[in-house]
């Protein structure tokens, strides 16, 4: 049974990153709300969104405080603050965790990963949080660039985890819980 409110919760927080047009806020919207809006109706994150969700890990219910980053650089130095703290529920077990997320059908997005991790090494806490490498947009197959086989070797070569997704389809965004 959900609690009644999200003040008695224990709180996990996970901050997303990643380039601007990825789907970073379509996946929070997707997994918080299972909702998602067109690229018509949506619009870039300025600095930084926050979202919240109750999840159920092995029979004991958290908050999870979702941080969704502004891809832009001109929001960079904003954003940094937030990298401190991050944690999260991964595999049944907590950990710091954070979430670069590229775009299947961005180069760029994919090419700009290691500056992200970077930031991430410079920002975050001493303890090195568990990096889950989100690929999303796979809905779009035909406009794919970036293969499953190339995110997965990005994520071993980093010592991240890695998933692929697609807000738009409900397709493996439940990786947070």
């Amino acid at each position: 049974m959900e609690p009644a409110t999200h003040a008695e919760l224990p709180t996990l927080k996970i901050l997303l990153i990643g380039s601007s047009n990825v789907g970073k806020s379509a996946l929070v919207l997707r997994f918080t709300k299972d909702a998602f809006l067109g690229a018509e109706d949506a619009s870039a994150t300025i600095g930084v969104d926050y979202q919240i969700k109750s999840i159920c890990v092995q029979g004991k219910w958290f908050k999870l405080s979702i941080w969704d980053t502004a891809g832009q650089e001109r929001y960079r130095t904003l954003t940094s603050s937030y990298y401190r703290g991050a944690q999260g529920v991964v595999l049944g077990r907590f950990e710091e965790m954070l979430t670069p997320v590229y775009d299947v059908t961005n180069t760029e997005s994919f090419d700009a990963l290691p500056s992200w991790l970077k930031e991430l090494d410079t920002f975050s806490d001493e303890v090195k949080p568990v990096i889950l490498l989100a690929g999303n947009k796979v809905d779009e197959a035909s406009a794919r660039v970036i293969s499953t086989e190339q995110g997965e070797a990005f994520a071993k070569a980093h010592g991240c985890l890695f998933a692929e997704c697609s807000a738009k389809e409900a397709v493996g965004g439940d990786y947070f819980a």
